[in-house]
């Protein structure tokens, strides 16, 4: 009995502390994201990934960065490559009180889903799967990219429907572990013999079971003091317009003209894309041989004498401004708070309907939309891909292989019953009064 009323009180601090978080948890409503709270997401975000394996475990950087984004005015960092196994605690905390939340990659270097040879196998699934069951504990996570950057032409679109299988697969793994609905979706390159057919192919199809649950692009269109109908963006709002999920630049930051002056963020925050797009992604964080960073660590070193600097760039150490492109990028956020629409306004009437699925086309696009997806371990020749049918899976179905991997029973003990589930009611709502 006391057990039981210790538990009961415990759920009532976790929850009501919920409701004042600092990074409320993030879902995907029709074209948009909203937080817990019920106020539309917008995202200021800067990719992050100081060392190749994982920068989210060493817990003193993340609390100097998290202070330093804090002042650039960002909400959200995008990581490509994270361990599983690492104790990712003391980081997430870290950019959680300062309001910063994650969008992370499930994919690695061995996992990645291949252009020239795509395969979606148990392997790849079990891989994922071990970082979204790392990262979903977390109310800061945002979201999760299957894939970056796989379709890089019209001639290797026989990928696509790899990708999408892994978006099923990892929607049916979630929903099997009872986890939060964290939407997951792709990070696509910005290629015009792809436009607009790779992002319809995602979100297209009756079965929401295979929809994607967001699209991303990384754009590099806005180069210098460019103009919404010079850089092209004119064409990608018009790409998006009624599209039934949230869409957003998962990469920007064009360096070809410098200083960078990020006047796009006018264009996608503001009224030319704000009420279509749900914000933007620059690259990136630590400067780097590429020259593309916001901030360094310090000066430029021989490799072989510092064991930190890869490159001889150091990836620890008190974060410095880069400037003009850190100010002018401040600047720019500064200035743009898009307010969006309140949840309970929006969902009263939000029906999307997906869009329609692509055809095949000679030279270009080659997968018909409307065509079954390989289950996990199915090889596809491109005659199949860009047919309506598919040969017959040999191995089970997907839906069985994602239950299987992970189960899909909730842990013991966490139910909340009788008299508890009353004062739970009403704390929350006192919460919601205040």
């Amino acid at each position: 009995m006391l057990q039981s009323a210790i538990s009961c009180w415990l759920a009532i601090v976790f929850s009501v502390t919920a409701v004042f978080a600092a990074a409320p948890p993030i879902s995907a409503v029709g074209s948009k994201f909203f937080t817990a709270d019920g106020d539309q997401f917008y995202i200021k975000g800067i990719a992050y990934q100081l060392v190749p394996t994982d920068p989210l475990i060493d817990t003193e950087q993340c609390k100097r960065d998290a202070k330093q984004m804090q002042d650039l005015g960002a909400n959200a960092i995008r990581v490509y490559h994270v361990d599983p196994i690492g104790d990712h605690k003391g980081c997430m905390d870290a950019f959680a009180d300062v309001g910063i939340y994650l969008f992370v990659d499930l994919d690695d270097f061995p996992t990645q889903i291949l252009p020239d040879s795509p395969s979606w196998n148990q392997s790849q699934l079990a891989a994922f799967s071990a970082i979204m069951d790392e990262f979903q504990q977390y109310d800061n996570t945002a979201l999760f990219f299957v894939g970056n950057e796989v379709l890089t032409s019209a001639e290797v679109s026989n990928a696509a429907p790899y990708v999408k299988a892994a978006v099923r697969d990892m929607k049916a793994y979630r929903d099997s572990r009872n986890y939060r609905k964290i939407p997951i979706g792709y990070s696509a390159a910005d290629v015009p013999g792809l436009r607009p057919m790779l992002q319809n192919y995602l979100a297209c199809g009756d079965n929401d079971a295979e929809r994607a649950e967001f699209y991303s692009l990384n754009v590099y269109e806005w180069c210098g003091d460019s103009t919404y109908a010079e850089s092209g963006y004119s064409q990608l709002q018009k790409n998006a317009t009624g599209y039934n999920v949230p869409i957003f630049v998962s990469e920007t930051g064009c360096r070809i003209s410098k200083p960078r002056l990020f006047t796009d963020q006018a264009a996608i925050l503001g009224s030319e894309m704000a009420d279509t797009w749900s914000g933007a992604i620059v690259y990136e964080w630590i400067q780097e041989e590429n020259d593309y960073g916001l901030i360094s660590y310090g000066p430029k070193v021989d490799p072989e004498v510092s064991t930190d600097a890869l490159d001889g760039f150091p990836r620890s150490g008190t974060p410095t401004t880069v400037s003009p492109d850190y100010g002018n990028l401040k600047s720019q956020w500064a200035t743009l708070s898009p307010s969006g629409v309140k949840l309970s306004a929006y969902s009263a009437s939000a029906s999307i309907t997906p869009p329609a699925c692509p055809t095949s086309t000679a030279g270009g696009w080659i997968v018909n939309g409307n065509a079954p997806l390989p289950s996990v371990g199915q090889t596809l020749d491109s005659a199949a891909t860009a047919s309506d049918t598919i040969p017959t899976p040999t191995g089970s179905a997907s839906q069985a292989s994602a239950s299987a991997t992970g189960g899909g029973t909730t842990a013991g003990g966490r139910e909340v019953t009788g008299m508890c589930l009353g004062l739970l009611g009403v704390m929350l709502g006192f919460a919601v009064w205040l």
